[in-house]
């Protein structure tokens, strides 16, 4: 094994231990129900559960498909994911007689599978056929001579239908490495059924000075008990819909992680906002949380930017809120910017030490890319899939009886196309973990619970991430 790898690999082993506490940019979490999404409280957190010869125990293992079949082995963080492939395999396997496929699937704790899949590479032996990252780790797995297998010759039937952003951050010299699983793209989701009880319709805001507006109204008739928004100290997604709409990317040229206008004029507007009582510090962080939840629930904030895949946070964890909430494109500082942002995400691979890495990518391809595979996906885990002939399909887009579509005011595909061509992507690569890291435990809560000027805030965390990256 090349010494440029094992260092890299060893580099990755160490910022999988790291990313945990922080948002966006630097946290590793996953897109579905029973996890969260770029945020801290995600099973990396935990204990790493350990057998008497500490080899990681997994959490549930399943085998499907024909024993005839190619067997092949495949690892997720998330028992969900892994229920999907299965029931995509089977119909892989209908449709595949003379290329039949039994898949071993097992689930890990998300910070032990990384560690081990790290191991895995860096020793040339043990990894799977197929394995999912996580976006924020992903880069980790792109550094020195890549272990993964090129998706392209798979990829190349369903490209003209999916979203080309979103495979750009799993790729490397013109190959793509991982499948996605959704675009992650940005909202806002607004209480209409409490905001309207108070006159002010979520409607007709379209920039961050008529959202203020609303959040003033908002104060006066409820004698500042409701805020309009909570503003995060745990989490970068705020920063991330800042750097869209101005263009901006938290990496430089070189890529060196860099902090931005953007982020100076947000947390300004943020700081203004706590200053007279609009917003408050989200609880424990970010809404992503339990507490962040249960103080939507009470009915303390009225609204806040997330992904498309927070939906699922409604349905399993507050589904008295069925009926309350409506989603609409986010605010912009002026109009005509970008109103929204892909955040999170998971890149499905095949390692290198597949014993039929064309049939696992064709597999992979297959389910998660396909029309056929992304309905399943929006279906069964209520993602924004990366196949955009699923956004105008009127079967799946206006069927009433989807518990997505049933939940919330407003149809989330009519949000998702009208922000289709603003959908902003943000690098994410090693050195976004000094930064997403450095905002989240020293910068955020500077500003706002120690009230540091911002642009010294700032200047101080790009001086701190400067020296970290030896520049």
């Amino acid at each position: 094994m090349k010494k440029k790898l094992v260092s890299a690999l060893l580099v990755a082993a160490m910022a999988t231990s790291m990313a945990a506490g922080c948002g966006s940019s630097s946290s590793a979490s996953d897109d579905s129900s029973a996890q969260t999404e770029d945020t801290g409280d995600t099973a990396e957190g935990e204990d790493a559960a350990e057998g008497e010869e500490g080899e990681v125990e997994a959490e549930a293992v399943t085998t499907v498909g024909p024993d005839s079949g190619t067997h092949m082995e495949m690892w997720s963080f998330v028992s969900q994911h892994n229920d999907f492939y299965a029931k995509m395999l089977e119909k892989w396997n209908e449709q595949n007689p003379d290329r039949q496929i039994q898949i071993t699937f097992t689930t890990y704790p998300f910070g032990d599978m990384n560690n081990k899949m790290i191991m895995a590479l860096q020793t040339g032996e043990g990894a799977p056929d197929l394995c999912d990252i996580e976006r924020g780790q992903f880069p980790n797995f792109l550094q020195g001579e890549v272990q993964l297998y090129p998706l392209n010759d798979a990829l190349e039937p369903y490209m003209g239908d999916l979203v080309q952003s979103r495979f750009d951050i799993y790729s490397k010299d013109g190959n793509y490495y991982g499948a996605p699983t959704h675009v992650g793209a940005t909202v806002m989701y607004y209480n209409d059924e409490l905001l309207s009880q108070y006159g002010i319709d979520y409607t007709t805001i379209k920039t961050w000075d008529d959202y203020t507006a609303a959040a003033e109204t908002l104060k006066e008739a409820t004698n500042g008990e409701v805020k309009m928004t909570s503003v995060d100290t745990g989490g970068t997604d705020w920063m991330w819909l800042a750097m869209a709409e101005f263009g901006e990317d938290q990496v430089d040229a070189d890529g060196y992680a860099q902090v931005t206008p953007g982020m100076e004029k947000m947390l300004t507007m943020q700081k203004e906002w706590l200053d007279n009582d609009l917003a408050m510090i989200s609880p424990a962080g970010h809404v992503d949380t339990e507490e962040g939840k249960q103080n939507i629930m009470d009915g303390n904030i009225a609204s806040f930017p997330k992904a498309l895949w927070y939906m699922s946070r409604f349905l399993s964890d507050m589904p008295d809120e069925k009926g309350k909430w409506a989603l609409a494109p986010c605010p912009v500082f002026e109009e005509g910017q970008d109103r929204s942002v892909g955040i999170g995400g998971t890149g499905t691979v095949v390692t290198n030490q597949s014993a039929d890495p064309e049939l696992a990518a064709d597999f992979i391809a297959y389910a998660k890319c396909s029309e056929e595979g992304c309905i399943g996906i929006w279906e069964n885990l209520g993602f924004d899939v990366c196949n955009t002939e699923v956004w105008t399909n009127p079967e799946i887009t206006q069927d009433t009886s989807n518990q997505y579509i049933a939940f919330f005011k407003t149809n989330p595909f009519d949000v998702l196309n009208e922000v289709k061509e603003e959908i902003a992507a943000i690098t994410v690569n090693a050195n976004t973990f000094i930064l997403g890291d450095y905002l989240c435990v020293t910068t955020f809560n500077s500003i706002f619970e120690d009230g540091q000027d911002v642009a010294e805030a700032l200047q101080e965390c790009q001086d701190a991430v400067d020296l970290d990256q030896g520049k």
